[in-house]
């Protein structure tokens, strides 16, 4: 069936594609786009799952992507919420640390956020006594009063409405099949959609859709599954959001304390190796394909240990272990009741990219496009706080061969 034609087509009703529809539509309004996703409701995978921290932009190094869409897309998140009356928690971020290596690590933090014009401030032992007397730290924690929390499925809910009363058009349960030629695609209901310009924001299959389209020659996703621990005891261990030292070679902020948007408190997230690209419990979605080309790409990253995913991946099976698990979050806290984490988050899936020409995961935003499609291979964490921004980036510059950092 021919749908019929479109001036935009937008592949993915996550947090990037309804950012992308919503900047298409504030500069043409009078544009017809439509918003293509497989699931039955926006936001079904990484951006439903998020854990809705909106970062603030100091973990990233100031010619980066990331630093300035963190940055700017903080403010403009929190700005939404307050326009839309959505639940915001102004809860606050210290990131401690436990020795010497990390104060040093520490002191790099404060200056990649000075320098990314981020309000950021070393607090001294008694000072952080003073915010959360729990709370402990080796000399100094770095503090960021910016550093909030939302509620993801009510944001991505809002913008969904918001856009179909300005008549973008949302197709659910449909999901991209192929290209046919040129800019017509054929959907997984046999549908045929014709647009002038297709911007791919698939998520863990950006990377295969861009293929279709003669991109993403250099680049597969390795999906890692991120679990939260929550805690259901009588008195919370922590008043703010705390976070350990990252090892800043790699993506992942360690195990850490987020205090959501309602208040309750979790731990986590894992960064376990997935082995197919929707592997969040069981043999849910299991699909064989995938676990062949995943399992043969994290064997080869295991071997050579590239990135120290060999290290990373024995690390991170062992948090399927709740002791395990509280065990790294009580090492930034005086007291903790970890008989109070008792209940399991719901498993998200993160989309990393790899570079397979030197086996390291990208750790900024990828776009490749040209004047007829654009592909969004690598929406990195904090990809939700800086999702407003980033898409004006995508819009502006989607003329591009390739733009990444």
């Amino acid at each position: 069936m021919l749908l019929g034609q479109t001036d935009y087509l937008v592949i993915g009703g996550g947090i990037i594609g309804l950012s992308i529809a919503r900047e298409l539509n504030r500069r043409v309004p009078s544009a017809k786009i439509i918003v293509l996703e497989k699931e039955t409701q926006v936001a079904g995978h990484a951006s439903g799952r998020n854990s809705g921290v909106l970062h603030a932009g100091f973990y990233y190094t100031a010619d980066s992507l990331k630093a300035k869409f963190t940055r700017d897309g903080n403010l403009e998140m929190q700005a939404y919420c307050r326009e839309h009356q959505l639940p915001l928690n102004p809860s606050r971020k210290v990131v401690v640390a436990r020795n010497e290596r990390e104060w040093a690590t520490l002191q790099n933090l404060l200056e990649r956020g000075k320098a990314n014009g981020v309000r950021v401030s070393l607090i001294d032992e008694n000072e952080l006594r003073s915010i959360d007397p729990n709370v402990k730290t080796f000399r100094h924690a770095l503090l960021s009063p910016d550093t909030a929390t939302v509620n993801p499925t009510l944001v991505t809910q809002t913008l969904k409405n918001e856009l179909r009363a300005k008549g973008v058009k949302f197709l659910f349960e449909e999901a991209y099949r192929s290209r046919i030629e040129g800019n017509k695609i054929i959907t997984s209901l046999n549908n045929v959609i014709e647009a002038r310009k297709i911007y791919n924001a698939a998520g863990l299959y950006a990377d295969q859709i861009a293929r279709d389209f003669g991109f993403s020659h250099h680049y597969t996703i390795i999906p890692f599954k991120g679990i939260y621990l929550k805690y259901k005891g009588i008195n919370p261990p922590v008043s703010l959001n705390v976070y350990p030292v990252p090892n800043l070679k790699n993506p992942f902020l360690g195990v850490h304390f987020t205090l959501t948007v309602d208040g309750e408190v979790k731990i986590g997230p894992t960064s376990i190796p997935a082995f197919w690209r929707e592997n969040y419990q069981g043999f849910d979605r299991f699909n064989l394909l995938e676990v062949g080309r995943i399992l043969g790409w994290e064997a080869r990253l295991f071997l050579e240990n590239a990135f120290g995913f060999r290290d990373l991946a024995r690390e991170e099976v062992k948090k399927y272990r709740r002791s395990y698990f509280v065990a790294l979050a009580s090492s930034m806290v005086h007291q903790l009741d970890s008989d109070g984490f008792t209940e399991w988050g719901k498993p998200g899936i993160r989309a990393q990219l790899l570079d397979k020409r030197n086996h390291e995961l990208v750790m900024d935003f990828v776009v490749e496009g040209d004047v007829r499609s654009v592909h969004v291979l690598n929406a990195v964490s904090p990809a939700f706080t800086g999702a407003f921004p980033f898409a004006r980036y995508v819009v502006e510059n989607s003329w591009l061969t390739k733009t990444s950092s």
